[in-house]
């Protein structure tokens, strides 16, 4: 599975932007997603995941402002990030794993990761 993400870019506090994960090689259908992001000089943390049956996970410092989806006939996943903060700043990586483990908030738990796109919030 090869995972490509994009749509980040610069964007103002109190913004909308919405990062996009295409798949190849292997259906998302069956497939556990999640977005994780990574500042500068910290750890890659946590941020939304949606397992293969459509059940969603959000951590409490984006939850009620992001929404995770996904598109299985087009093998999209999706992040709609509303109400940016400058806190949100961080590279986005967008992630999968077979659909065994239950364990979808741990970055280790997932095997295909795509390259990552940047998400800059000025204040």
């Amino acid at each position: 599975v090869q995972l490509q993400a994009s749509g980040g870019g610069l964007v103002q506090a109190g913004g909308s932007l919405g990062l996009s994960c295409a798949s190849s090689g292997g259906t998302i259908s069956i497939l556990d997603m999640a977005w994780f992001r990574q500042a500068p000089g910290k750890e890659r943390e946590f941020v939304a995941a949606i397992r293969w049956a459509g059940s969603t996970y959000y951590s409490d410092s984006v939850k009620d402002r992001f929404t995770i989806s996904k598109d299985d006939a087009k093998n999209m996943m999706y992040l709609q990030m509303n109400s940016l903060k400058p806190e949100d700043t961080a590279v986005y990586f967008c992630a999968a794993k077979p659909r065994g483990s239950t364990i979808v908030r741990g970055p280790r738990s997932y095997e295909y990761w795509g390259q990552g796109t940047l998400v800059t919030v000025s204040s």
